[in-house]
């Protein structure tokens, strides 16, 4: 990694309805993230917390055009898309904290604008490629990547005044356990490279997470890599609100980032969903922490 790391930070908890998810950011800074980064040698700036709309308890979890906190999420994105382009114009490696995983939807908008052909690795229990129709919550942590595909709500699929932002065949799926109908159909319609935790079973992460390199390395000019902490095991990692059991394991997950790392092929990064309100001593924090420095090098010798 020779371009200086910029943390930012997008509290927002209004893409799904458990309040907590917001203090995720700064939990994940309480648990050392800078100092470990620091720790491995390489530069790092955290600019801190992007502007989120204050949470109003009598109007949280408003439906709006059937989707909980529209506005303020349409608003999250924004910001948050623009911090993300102007760290990329500094040629910073932009490491986005959540919130819960609508904020992928800003995210990634402020990625894409610099890629022709943005690839995404999704590292998740769930694919979160709702659309409004077919969501079982209206929750919007639910849909983001196939808003960033170019189906949804007008106004998020045009964040940033443009659409999409990553193709279906750029995108990898891992960790899979829990998909909606809506969801699996499109993707076997869309042809979306997927691997479930059967495959993780049956496979390895080794050999997934270097298919994964092989099926994008070719076809992108840049990968972004959103992890949901919900894609390990919740044994592991309690302090997350969409909990699935028999997820990844930290170990598995560490060897994943390790691989990533050493692919030299990720140029942009999410970590989400940690919720210290419902977690054990800030253990899904430090668990957090400790995947980033995996990601970053960090090697025992």
């Amino acid at each position: 990694m020779d371009k200086k790391i910029e943390i930012i930070g997008a509290p927002s908890t209004y893409g799904q309805r458990k309040l907590g998810v917001n203090l995720g950011p700064d939990a994940i800074r309480y648990a050392g993230l800078v100092e470990r980064i620091r720790a491995i040698g390489l530069s790092v700036e955290d600019t801190g917390n992007i502007e989120v709309p204050t949470i109003d308890l009598d109007k949280f979890n408003s439906e709006q055009n059937g989707l909980r906190n529209l506005e303020e999420i349409i608003t999250v994105s924004n910001n948050l898309s623009e911090a993300v382009s102007k760290s990329i114009e500094k040629n910073h490696f932009p490491l986005t904290l959540g919130g819960d995983h609508s904020i992928a939807i800003g995210s990634i908008s402020g990625v894409s604008k610099h890629y022709d052909n943005l690839g995404v690795i999704w590292y998740d229990a769930h694919g979160d490629l709702n659309i409004p129709e077919e969501s079982p919550s209206g929750n919007i942590h639910g849909m983001p990547l196939r808003v960033l595909a170019g189906d949804g709500d007008e106004q998020l699929v045009n964040i940033s005044n443009y659409t999409p932002k990553v193709k279906p065949e750029h995108i990898v799926l891992i960790g899979m356990r829990d998909l909606d109908e809506g969801e699996r159909r499109y993707i076997k319609e869309n042809n979306i490279k997927t691997y479930t935790m059967a495959d993780v079973d049956r496979y390895g992460i080794q050999q997934i997470i270097e298919e994964t390199i092989e099926y994008l390395e070719h076809k992108t000019d840049g990968i972004h890599l959103s992890l949901d902490v919900d894609g390990l095991d919740p044994v592991e990692t309690p302090g997350t609100g969409t909990r699935v059991l028999g997820g990844l394991t930290y170990r598995e997950s560490h060897f994943a980032l390790e691989l990533l790392h050493s692919s030299n092929l990720i140029t942009s990064m999410d970590i989400v969903e940690v919720n210290p309100l419902i977690d054990q001593n800030n253990h899904t924090a430090e668990q957090a922490v400790s995947l980033v420095g995996s990601f970053f090098g960090e090697t025992l010798l």
